[in-house]
């Protein structure tokens, strides 16, 4: 699912040196889900800082072109990846349009917002996987428009067993620039977290929706 170690060991580090990524095996915070969790993970930090922004823009940029070419358009998922799917958009030079979780309800009514047409092939870029659930739906906003999606690559993936799932029963390509094991290998290598945290949050992964802490 990721392209490769080093860049997912870097990209953990980027996430982490911004508090992109937040590990608090102690003090869990509360997903919208209920779920409690020992990581917090909201990417669109990344925005406010120009180098590490461009380090994820450059490599979505290089791992799309190798990966399909060049599509006729990037489509980012609304809210968290319209800025960084602009900025790879931008990088390529290619059109962007981005997916609401549902159409408006209003003026145009529109799901798919931007110009593009059926039959055009596009890359979804996303900021973060967790179920895949909100992801795929903007692949099937698209698809349903008549555009062909050739793949997804997102930032990070916590790489749920239900996520891989939900990706392979829709037969859409994913791949990440990191993903959770990188992450906690990074974090121990620079000690921003214990052996022992380690393994609380080894736990979490194995089973996040019945986990609860200490």
């Amino acid at each position: 699912m990721i392209f490769n170690k080093h860049t997912a060991r870097k990209t953990a580090e980027v996430l982490l040196q911004v508090n992109a990524i937040k590990l608090s095996p102690k003090v869990p915070f509360t997903w919208a889900s209920g779920w409690k969790s020992p990581i917090y993970c909201d990417n669109r930090i990344i925005l406010s800082f120009p180098p590490i922004r461009n380090y994820i823009r450059e490599a979505m940029g290089k791992q799309i072109e190798k990966q399909y070419g060049k599509p006729d358009a990037i489509a980012g998922v609304a809210t968290g990846a319209i800025g960084i799917g602009m900025l790879v958009a931008e990088y390529l030079g290619l059109p962007f349009i981005y997916v609401r979780p549902d159409a408006k309800g209003h003026g145009r009514k529109n799901q798919i917002e931007g110009f593009i047409e059926k039959g055009q092939n596009v890359v979804v870029v996303e900021d973060l996987i967790s179920t895949g659930k909100s992801s795929l739906n903007a692949v099937n906003a698209l698809r349903d428009a008549g555009i062909n999606v050739k793949g997804m690559i997102a930032i990070f993936t916590y790489g749920f067993d239900v996520a891989t799932k939900n990706f392979e029963k829709a037969n859409v390509k994913l791949q990440t620039l990191g993903n959770y094991e990188s992450l906690l290998e990074q974090a121990v290598y620079t000690n921003y977290i214990s052996e022992k945290e380690l393994k609380t949050l080894s736990d979490w992964n194995s089973n996040p929706s019945a986990w609860h802490p200490n």
